[in-house]
């Protein structure tokens, strides 16, 4: 064993959690004079760092560095180097630990950070906390004054995410499964900061109101209540002091008037301090998803008009308070809300649940992220057969692109990523003799992939920002035929513009820099998923099963517009079972006018950018390829029964 080790770095080294981990365990428990030992981007797990612990028990003079980045550890994990860190010994200096949150909340904590040490780097005023001496200024600050919501406060960049995590199959016995969303999500809150200014602001608190002009104070006293409070408290004393000159004074003792009056005056002047503080205790002690889930128990639940109007008055309350403590902390705030298994539901929970999305968006500036992860192909028949659509959005593909303003379709799997998956899947088996599998996969991929040196990530960034760039260039160009095919909806608009920057760097990333698409072609390719999902949808699955048979040799080269005539007729005999995919496209004579004259795309065009397209619906081209395989049974099981026909006797 190597007692004299200083450093060792054994970084993507593809360690596994047992007889590796369990080595370096050993060599912590006889060489206490290591100072750096990097293990990032292994397969570590929580067993492996079970192992390493076990040797940190034994340091002596302790680790300088111990970096863990990207090996898979959990809570489990830290459990384990909690109790080590308890032992008196000083182990650890610094322990750089980056667990793999689940995107796309991972960017969006970076992003957060990011620009907080942005404003920090500019100079800007510190964000403050609740907590401690910043509790007792907030509540200050909620009792006797209004919060003014000024210029400087709407330039603010350095942004907080609140993350509330809504699994809907928790809720899918409620009788209102949007009750469970709003309960969710004020609870959420009261946890974050804390029960105590909640109460208080529900009490004293006042909505903010905007500054005139272009004024910089962003508190304004509030005169009424502090004239009400003190005239409370003056009355109050003066009723103590009379109550007192009468018991006190040998003269007044036997005058009777005077203690009536000073009790009396006491008595009012007290009760309406002791009913301020019990109605903020019972704020703290009753929090709003209590007093939600009271209405929804009720009997009368069912035929309760006011019910809708007094949980919007509990959301309206919510949001004044995240707008005060936006001022107060000095940083905007987001609560990003993530729907979940939305798709077990059943149909008429599932259109609550988007109904109760709507609503909470309705308001103007909303503080509210919604990250709606689900199928499509199964809520959209969910969104058809409920009552409560009826009449709203006969079509759920149609309601689903006027509710989301930035779809996001997974593509199909490509070689990488099911070559990674199948990594992840064997190496989280720990009963199996996977450093032997792993390391034949990694011979293939590396035999497969070569050794290409991939680009440096700011030189992919700076290369996706400039086309990013062309790309709205060509949008806002009056000259440039595709902007005569920029859509009249301003959903729409808002749908191509977040999704042309992702298709880029999707395109950017896959190449391993520019040239691949141009930024022009990206952009139109994004316009025309948008604008004609169905017919676009068709010729990739007409493209898709030619590619699966016998693929002609000149079939890359072919435009998909002479695709799409070729089997316009196909399409026309679907176009039943399709009534209501086909209700998404725009005009077809533009389409025509887009593929056959404007943007002669081209089918090997297509194989390249359908790995990219993430504003199109994939599960439109699986049913339609359902429907094509059905239709071909038919017509070859029609030809078979002619052919095996027994003749008619004489």
């Amino acid at each position: 064993m190597n007692v004299n080790l200083r450093e060792l770095y054994l970084a993507d080294n593809k360690l596994n959690g047992l007889q590796d981990s369990a080595q370096l365990g050993n060599l912590l428990k006889f060489n206490c004079y290591i100072q750096i030992l990097d293990l990032r981007n292994n397969h570590i797990l929580d067993s492996g760092l079970a192992y390493l612990c076990e040797g940190l028990k034994e340091q002596q003079k302790g680790l300088v560095t111990l970096v863990l980045w990207n090996n898979q550890l959990t809570h489990t994990g830290m459990a384990y180097l909690g109790m080590t860190l308890c032992t008196p010994v000083p182990l650890i200096t610094p322990i750089v630990l980056t667990p793999i949150p689940s995107p796309p909340t991972a960017f969006m904590r970076q992003e957060m950070t990011r620009r907080e040490d942005s404003a920090r780097r500019h100079g800007h005023q510190p964000p403050r906390s609740p907590q401690g001496w910043g509790l007792l200024q907030a509540l200050w600050l909620l009792a006797f004054y209004r919060p003014i919501v000024t210029e400087s406060h709407l330039r603010r960049k350095n942004i907080r995410f609140l993350f509330v995590r809504f699994s809907a199959w928790q809720f899918a016995g409620c009788d209102k499964l949007w009750a469970g969303l709003v309960t969710t999500l004020c609870d959420s809150v009261r946890q974050h900061f804390g029960a105590l200014p909640l109460g208080v602001y529900r009490v004293m608190g006042t909505r903010p109101r905007f500054a005139d002009g272009f004024s910089q104070r962003e508190w304004v006293l509030k005169r009424g209540a502090c004239l009400k409070l003190w005239g409370v408290v003056t009355i109050l004393v003066i009723g103590v002091t009379i109550l007192l000159v009468a018991l006190l004074l040998p003269h007044l003792k036997e005058h009777q008037v005077l203690k009536v009056v000073g009790g009396a005056i006491t008595s009012i002047s007290s009760s309406s301090l002791i009913l301020g503080a019990f109605s903020v205790l019972k704020h703290v002690l009753i929090s709003q998803k209590h007093k939600i889930e009271q209405l929804t128990n009720s009997d009368k639940f069912a035929g309760q008009l006011g019910f809708m109007s007094k949980v919007r008055r509990e959301v309206e309350v919510l949001l004044d308070f995240l707008a005060f403590m936006e001022i107060f902390e000095r940083r905007r705030f987001r609560v990003v809300l993530e729907i979940t298994t939305l798709d077990t539901c059943y149909p008429e929970k599932v259109a609550g649940v988007l109904n109760a999305m709507n609503t909470l968006l309705s308001r103007a500036n909303t503080p509210f992220i919604f990250i709606l992860a689900v199928d499509p192909s199964v809520i959209v028949p969910c969104l058809e057969q409920s009552s409560c659509m009826k009449g709203m959005a006969d079509s759920g593909y149609l309601y689903l692109s006027r509710t989301v303003t930035l779809p996001f379709s997974i593509p199909e799997m490509g070689a990488r990523s099911r070559l990674r998956c199948l990594e992840a899947a064997v190496q989280t088996r720990e009963d199996l003799m996977y450093r032997i599998i792993t390391g034949n996969v990694e011979q293939r991929r590396r035999a497969k992939c070569g050794a290409a040196v991939a680009p440096d990530h700011r030189e992919l960034d700076a290369a996706a920002v400039l086309c990013i760039h062309d790309a709205f260039r060509c949008l806002h160009d009056a000259a440039d035929p595709l902007a005569a095919y920029i859509p009249t909806s301003a959903a729409h608009v808002r749908r191509i513009v977040n999704t042309i920057p992702i298709t880029i760097r999707l395109l950017l990333h896959r190449a391993g820099g520019p040239g691949a698409v141009s930024p022009r072609a990206a952009a139109a390719w994004v316009v025309m998923a948008d604008r004609w999902p169905c017919r676009l949808s068709w010729v990739l699955q007409c493209l898709e099963d030619a590619w699966q048979r016998q693929p002609a040799p000149d079939l890359a080269g072919r435009s998909l517009w002479s695709v799409f005539q070729e089997t316009s007729a196909e399409l026309s005999a679907l176009r039943q079972p399709l009534r209501n995919v086909l209700g998404l496209d725009g005009d077809p004579e533009l389409f025509r006018a887009f593929l056959a004259r404007d943007f002669p795309f081209a089918a090997g065009d297509a194989r390249v950018l359908l790995g990219v397209t993430v504003n199109l619906d994939h599960s439109i081209r699986r049913k339609m390829g359902l429907l094509r395989s059905i239709d071909g049974l038919k017509k070859s099981g029609g030809t078979v029964s002619r052919g095996v026909q027994c003749p008619h006797p004489e």
